[in-house]
């Protein structure tokens, strides 16, 4: 069986997904064990910010909507306009079902970064859309437009390193308040990032990674807690705490200085030049 090159484990989110999509045909369904029925499959969507949205699919001869694209509408309506991640679930314990061509085709065309959970030789792993359909050409409503090669390279690894952010940080890290930031083990590295702050659609920062400290977390300084826009090293770890409820004071964390490039300002990441959509809960502080 073909495995794309994008295909890797599911991360914690998305078996969460898969759960959310079992959960909602399991209530839902309209069919017994071995039987046809109108509702037999359940799909959830993530989008940007993490939110998870459910649907069921709706059977009928003339073509009714698959499961996917049911959650997909059903994120739309919740205010989601960029979607992270997909999963179609059966009925009765069926487990995790690849799309069918057509939601394959809908993915490419409107979401070629998101990844699409799929099952695999080795189990569930998701895959990025677009994978899903080689050398396809995408469809928008002013017609076909032609193969684009870069729709096939995966977002996480496409351009520099992304260290995740919640968005509640981005004006505080656009104005130069917070120039730090700490990690538990998340590495960062020195040079060009890209800083991802999880609203929906996502904002991209172009930034540099300009130094690294490790430290224990009982090391902190009031100056590490002032870069970060607060005032004292013990405020700063108790935000720590709070990301991080089994953190002790004898854990090693990384202090990331970074500085965003001036001028570049925030991009959309289905912008071309940014290929990013990424996936996962890396820390947010």
């Amino acid at each position: 069986m073909y495995v794309p090159p994008s295909a890797r484990a599911l991360d914690e989110d998305e078996r969460e997904l898969v759960e959310l999509a079992r959960r909602t045909i399991d209530a839902h369904t309209y069919a017994g064990p071995d039987e046809d029925g109108i509702h037999t499959m359940g799909a959830a969507v993530m989008a940007a910010d993490y939110r998870m949205f459910a649907g069921v699919n709706l059977y009928h001869f003339t073509g009714g909507p698959c499961a996917e694209l049911v959650a997909l509408g059903a994120a739309r309506a919740g205010g989601a306009r960029q979607m992270r991640c997909i999963v179609a679930v059966g009925n009765h314990g069926r487990g995790v079902v690849g799309p069918c061509g057509r939601d394959r085709q809908v993915f490419v065309d409107y979401y070629p970064t998101m990844r699409v959970i799929v099952p695999t030789p080795a189990g569930p792993m998701s895959v990025i859309a677009a994978d899903l359909m080689p050398l396809t050409q995408r469809w928008t409503p002013d017609g076909m437009n032609g193969l684009d090669p870069s729709l096939y390279q995966d977002p996480e690894t496409a351009g520099p390193p992304i260290i995740r952010f919640d968005p509640r940080y981005l004006e505080a890290v656009r104005s130069g308040v917070k120039t730090k930031t700490t990690r538990f083990q998340d590495r960062a590295q020195l040079g060009p990032a890209r800083l991802v702050f999880a609203s929906d659609p996502e904002v991209v920062l172009p930034a540099d990674v300009t130094d690294i400290r490790h430290c224990l977390v009982s090391d902190l300084t009031d100056q590490d807690a002032q870069a970060e826009g607060l005032a004292t090293a013990t405020e700063l770890r108790a935000g720590l705490k709070g990301h991080y409820p089994d953190l002790a004071a004898t854990d090693e964390v990384d202090v990331v200085t970074f500085q965003t490039n001036d001028g570049a300002g925030a991009r959309r990441p289905d912008e071309p030049a940014s290929g990013l959509r990424g996936v996962g809960t890396a820390p947010t502080w």
